[in-house]
């Protein structure tokens, strides 16, 4: 015997609950908020969101996918280009239940389930900007210090070479008063022989 699904039944069989659910999550997609009743709107809100969830990734399986519980290409399209754009920042949570009160003639208890499409949250959009300022500034610091640095290499370069000319020539004018002086003892102790 199949598992029967988590949360209350909505009536009626599977198949039945199972289009109603498709039918909920288009008219969610479509209007963005929609009031039904609480039972209902508790077994939609995982449905909605998984679909978002599909819509976020955003490749051809996932839209066939959609596509196969959805039938209104309309929606499926407003779902993966509007509403994935919309939430790409969020977790989760992308559905909200608000209950209202109940229903007049059957006194059913009412709720509105709504697309939660407004930024993250205030705070956590101003932690983002902080952050990403600072890292503006880092990368404009070490942009700074690499530029003097890179600069100052050249230049020590140059300063090195310009050192070492100097004392290479020193050297080789030492060494040249050397040679002379070796090259004349033997010159001299020939002469002393003679």
């Amino acid at each position: 015997m199949p598992t029967p699904t988590k949360g209350p039944r909505l009536g009626g069989g599977p198949a039945h609950e199972r289009l109603m659910l498709a039918n909920l999550a288009a008219a969610l997609f479509e209007h963005k908020r929609i009031t039904t009743t609480v039972t209902k709107a508790k077994r939609l809100k995982p449905y909605a969101e998984r679909l978002v969830t599909f819509a976020k990734r955003g490749d051809l399986a996932s839209r066939r996918r959609v596509l196969g519980l959805i039938s209104n290409k309309g929606v499926v399209h407003e779902l993966f280009t509007d509403i994935a754009q919309a939430v790409e920042n969020r977790d989760g949570g992308y559905t909200r239940i608000t209950k209202i009160g109940n229903r007049k003639g059957d006194n059913a208890p009412m709720a509105v389930i709504e697309l939660v499409l407004e930024p993250v949250s205030a705070k956590q959009a101003v932690v983002a900007e902080a952050t990403s300022a600072a890292k503006r500034d880092a990368d404009k610091k070490e942009a700074a210090a690499a530029a003097p640095a890179a600069e100052e290499a050249p230049a020590a370069e140059e300063a090195a070479a310009t050192e070492e000319a100097p004392a290479a020539e020193e050297a080789a004018t030492e060494e040249a008063p050397a040679a002379e002086e070796v090259a004349e003892a033997p010159a001299a102790e020939e002469k002393d022989a003679k």
